[in-house]
C-alpha cells in the first residue's frame, strides 16, 4: 500500500518564507547594519517604526548544484524539434551575443550597461532598535548601596523553533532532521543507490544472456520500489523548517545600583533654531537609549537661560523660551539636585550637556569650579557642543572654539570621566552618540583613544 504524506504545518512566524528570509538575514547581516545605522541621520530621532532597506541584489545569489554537462549520460527532449537528429552540431544563431548582457537594467543600471535590482527588506521596530544600540551601554556602573535599577542581561535558555539567523544551532537542527527522517523512513541515497546499481545488473544480464523467471520478478520488484523510494524521498524532505532549531537566550534581570541621568540643554537667544533641534535630537536618542536598556533611570531635565530651572520631558523639548546665557546657573542647579535628592553614595549619576559655546566671560571661570565639584560627583559627564556648520573648518585643531569650549578644555584634560564633542550637522549625532557610549571602554579610554 502506497504510503501519502501531507504536510499541513505552519511555520512558526505564519509566513511561508522563513526559512528564505532566515538565509537572506544571514548573508545581507553587515548590509542591514550599516543600512539601519545610515536611516539615524535621514529621519527623526523619535520615529521607531522599522525600517525599510533597498538591498541591491548583487551578490545575494545562493550556491546553486547543476550537473556537469560533460560527463554522465543525458537525455533532453526539444520541443518543435523537427531539423536535428542525435549528435548533430547546433551552429550558434549569427548575430546575437555570447551572454554577455547589453542592455540597460533599468534606473539602477551603471553606465555599462549592466544594471542590479533592488528590492525592498522591511526590519521590524525590535530588530531596528536593536541594531541602533548594540554595543552601547552607561560606562562604569559602579554597585553601591541601594539596588533598584535593572539591567538585563542573556543567558543561554534550550532552544527555539525561531529566533536571529545568527543564533542557528546547526548540530542540533541536523539531529532533529535526523530523528523526523528516521520516523518517516526516509529512504536514503545509499539504498536507492545499491537498488538501482542491482537493476542495472540485472537488466545487463537480461540483454546479454538472458535471465530467469524470478530475475524478471526480481527487475518488476526493483523498478517499483525505486519510484516508490524516490518518491517518499521527494514528500519527506532532508531538512524540514520545523527540524530548524535556534540557541534560545532570555533575559534575565539583575540587580544595579541606582542610576540617574541630568540632561542640561542651553536654550538662550544665542541658541538659533537649527542648534536647538540638533540639542533635542541628541537628547531624543539618549532618552531612547535608556528605555531601551535600562529599567528604573531617573532622568532629570534641566533648561537654562540666565537663570535655570528643573522641568518635565514635555516642557524641556517643546517649550519656547530667550534670555542671556548663564551656564554655571544650570551646573549650579544640577549640583542642588544632587544634594538634595541623589547623594552621590548611594547613586550613579551622569550628565549630558548641550550649548552652543555662547556664555557671559565672567561666568566660565565659576562654571569650572562648579563643574570640578560636580566630577567628584559623577561616574560619565558629557558635553555637547553645537558648531556652526560655516566654522566646521575654522577649529581643526581639538583646542581651539569657543570661550565655554576652551574653558571645558581644561577640565577635559584633568578629568578622565569628562568628555566632549561637536556636532553641526543631524547625520554628526548618532556617529557621536556611539562614541560616547560605546561598550566595553574605560571612560578613560572614551574618545581619547
Amino acid at each position: 500500500m502506497a504510503e501519502i504524506f501531507i504536510d499541513r504545518r505552519k511555520n512558526t512566524s505564519g509566513k511561508k518564507s522563513l526559512g528564505n528570509r532566515q538565509r537572506f538575514v544571514r548573508r545581507a547581516k553587515e548590509i542591514i547594519r550599516k543600512a539601519v545605522k545610515k536611516s539615524v541621520s535621514q529621519r527623526g530621532i523619535q520615529d521607531q517604526r522599522g525600517e525599510t532597506v533597498s538591498i541591491p541584489t548583487k551578490g545575494l545569489g545562493e550556491p546553486q548544484y547543476r550537473h556537469d554537462p560533460t560527463t554522465g549520460r543525458q537525455r533532453n527532449i526539444l520541443s518543435g524539434n523537427d531539423r536535428f537528429s542525435r549528435n548533430d552540431r547546433i551552429s550558434k544563431p549569427e548575430g546575437e551575443g555570447g551572454g554577455q548582457g547589453g542592455g540597460k537594467g533599468g534606473d539602477n543600471a551603471s553606465d555599462g550597461g549592466e544594471g542590479e535590482d533592488n528590492f525592498d527588506f522591511v526590519v521590524p521596530r525590535n530588530e531596528y532598535l536593536d541594531i541602533l544600540f548594540e554595543g552601547l551601554e552607561l560606562p562604569d556602573m559602579i554597585k553601591k548601596h541601594l539596588k533598584q535599577t535593572t539591567v538585563f542581561t542573556m543567558h543561554r535558555s534550550g532552544f527555539t523553533t525561531a529566533g536571529n539567523p545568527s543564533n542557528l544551532d546547526l548540530l542540533r537542527t541536523m539531529r532533529q532532521s535526523l530523528g523526523r527522517r528516521i520516523a518517516f523512513k526516509r529512504p536514503d541515497l545509499v539504498e536507492i543507490d545499491e537498488a538501482e546499481e542491482r537493476l542495472e545488473e540485472l537488466e545487463s544480464k537480461r540483454e546479454e544472456e538472458g535471465v530467469t523467471d524470478e530475475e524478471v520478478h526480481e527487475i518488476e520488484e526493483l523498478s517499483s520500489r525505486i519510484i516508490e523510494m524516490k518518491r517518499k524521498q521527494m514528500k519527506v524532505p532532508y531538512i524540514d523548517p520545523i527540524d530548524v532549531r535556534f540557541r534560545n537566550f532570555e533575559k534575565h534581570p539583575e540587580p544595579m545600583t541606582n542610576a540617574v541621568m541630568f540632561c542640561l540643554m542651553d536654550v538662550s537667544g544665542s541658541m538659533r533654531e537649527w542648534d536647538k533641534e540638533l540639542a533635542k535630537r541628541f537628547f531624543i536618542l539618549l532618552n531612547l537609549f535608556l528605555e531601551r536598556q535600562y529599567d528604573n533611570v531617573d532622568v532629570v531635565f534641566i533648561r537654562h537661560t540666565h537663570i535655570a530651572r528643573e522641568c518635565d520631558e514635555d516642557t524641556f523639548f517643546h517649550s519656547k523660551e530667550t534670555g542671556g546665557t548663564v551656564v554655571s546657573t544650570a551646573l549650579e542647579k544640577m549640583k542642588e539636585i544632587i544634594r538634595d535628592r541623589y547623594p552621590s553614595d548611594q547613586w550613579n549619576i551622569y550628565a549630558a550637556q548641550a550649548s552652543d559655546g555662547d556664555n557671559w566671560g565672567s561666568d566660565n571661570k565659576l562654571c569650572v569650579e562648579i563643574l570640578n565639584d560636580i566630577l567628584k560627583l559623577c561616574q560619565y559627564y558629557a558635553y555637547i557642543e553645537i558648531l556652526d556648520p560655516r566654522l566646521r573648518g575654522s577649529f581643526k585643531n581639538s583646542d581651539d572654539g569657543t570661550d565655554l569650549w576652551k574653558t571645558y578644555r581644561i577640565v577635559y584634560k584633568r578629568a578622565p570621566h569628562f568628555e566632549m564633542k561637536r556636532v553641526s550637522d543631524p547625520k554628526d549625532i548618532y556617529p557621536v552618540f556611539r562614541e560616547l557610549f560605546e561598550k566595553d571602554l574605560t571612560v578613560a579610554q572614551r574618545g581619547k583613544k
